[in-house]
């Protein structure tokens, strides 16, 4: 039953699910998206996409458009950095390599974070938190989940500030792309790389190069930005020419709620989303012909 008619020209276009570190299956995705009236919902699992095609099945037939998208773990120099990549090929070889490798160093982080918390005395089962992610990527969110059902912490936000956030004793990152090369991953992939929540990551010097780099499009409006952020990357997209997104980074129930639908773009966003993939795709077939 869909609740807000108004809401059918809107679409969330940041939305995780149980194929990273969401609460939603894929399914429940769509489900809520069309409870909640959207138009289109994108799905930007990190460093995945296997949950893209899950998504597209249970919307088919239903009043609304699911964006194949992901969500690259990036680095500029000390700082990390998000890019979002908009209607990629979630079939192509070269990006289903890279984001392997990239499963791969997550899973062996995750297991240094867990003897490291056994160093702090919680002993984390290591075989149930990786019994979680027969496919999709794991992350610091599924060993805070355990932590809380372990009764070791209170909730995820203790879990975060005193063992797994950065800085923290236990808060190991994991290996990341180089900014530029998690541009063009997926660029080569036919998809559209929009830079995430740049609001979050505390620096702005490098916008530029980000841009130079082919980068298309920025989130402005994310549920972490305050006004006066979300007023400067909109200011920075009318510079560089970038596309202007925005969305809930919804990871599924929060506290008392679910994020989905808090932040959202226009409709016509995934139009011009779309034609800019078409673009991009035209101009790398050309390139291969050359």
């Amino acid at each position: 039953m869909i609740k807000n008619k108004a809401m059918r020209n809107r679409a969330d276009l940041h939305v995780h699910t149980t194929f990273s570190d969401g609460c939603l299956t894929p399914g429940e995705v769509v489900d809520k998206a069309l409870e909640i009236g959207l138009g289109a919902v994108a799905i930007t699992d990190h460093d995945c996409v296997e949950g893209v095609l899950p998504a597209m099945e249970a919307a088919r037939g239903k009043d609304i458009e699911v964006v194949p998208g992901v969500e690259i773990s990036a680095a500029s120099g000390d700082f990390e950095v998000h890019v979002l990549g908009y209607f990629i090929d979630v079939q192509d070889p070269r990006l289903a390599d890279t984001l392997g490798k990239m499963k791969r160093n997550r899973i062996e982080r995750l297991r240094n974070i867990i003897h490291l918390l056994r160093k702090e005395g919680m002993d984390v089962d290591e075989s149930k938190v990786l019994g979680e992610i027969t496919q999709g990527t794991v992350g610091r969110m599924h060993i805070a989940r355990m932590m809380v059902e372990s009764g070791f912490v209170r909730n995820i936000h203790d879990a975060f500030e005193n063992y797994l956030g950065d800085g923290k004793p236990c808060g190991l990152r994991h290996v990341r792309l180089d900014f530029t090369r998690a541009i063009e991953m997926i660029r080569d992939s036919g998809g559209v790389p929009v830079i995430a929540h740049p609001g979050t990551m505390g620096n702005d010097d490098h916008f530029q190069d980000y841009v130079a780099a082919g980068l298309r499009g920025v989130e402005a409006s994310h549920t972490k930005h305050r006004s006066g952020e979300t007023d400067r990357y909109m200011e920075a997209a009318s510079k560089y020419g970038l596309i202007v997104t925005a969305g809930s980074d919804c990871h599924g129930a929060g506290p008392g709620k679910i994020l989905m639908g808090k932040v959202t773009s226009d409709i016509s966003t995934v139009d011009l989303l779309r034609e800019e993939a078409r673009g991009i795709r035209i101009k790398s077939e050309e390139k291969r012909s050359v």
